[in-house]
């Protein structure tokens, strides 16, 4: 199993999730699926719930318990979508923001330091890997399954 690369990019996945969440956990009472939904409302504002799941790829029940954890601390704001009456959209509130515009540098001061143990040839095949498995490799999978 070691060797299975789902399995290895889970488990770095949720080491380098784990080890960036110990810092805004501690400072902020972040969950990693709060800050996951905080950081695609900061990018892309009024995206619906299920907006919010799709992007992230995390499941939507879990999605709805970190939106209404978030919406508690006031931390995002839901309002009705202009125009579609129907719709709901999600949002950052000032609050929101504030604490985005904190955490969202740390965020990418880890990665440098994660990425800082590449030279810069590694990290160009890195990102190309990474878009092409997240890519075609992944039409490749769901077509074979």
């Amino acid at each position: 199993m070691e060797n299975f690369l789902p399995y290895r990019l889970s488990v770095l996945s949720n080491r380098v999730s784990q080890t960036i969440a110990d810092i805004y956990q501690k400072r902020f009472g972040l969950a990693i699926t709060e800050w996951r939904v905080m950081a695609v409302l900061g990018r892309y504002p009024d995206l619906s719930a299920n907006e919010v799941a799709e992007r992230t790829a995390m499941d939507k029940v879990a999605v709805s318990r970190a939106v209404a954890r978030l919406l508690e601390r006031s931390l995002i704001k839901r309002e009705i979508h202009s125009d579609d009456r129907r719709r709901s959209v999600l949002a950052l509130s000032e609050v929101g923001y504030s604490v985005f515009d904190e955490i969202a540098p740390m965020a990418l001061a880890c990665e440098q330091r994660l990425v800082a143990t590449l030279d810069e040839e590694e990290k160009v095949v890195l990102d190309r890997l990474l878009r092409k498995l997240s890519g075609p490799g992944l039409v490749a999978l769901r077509e074979g399954g």
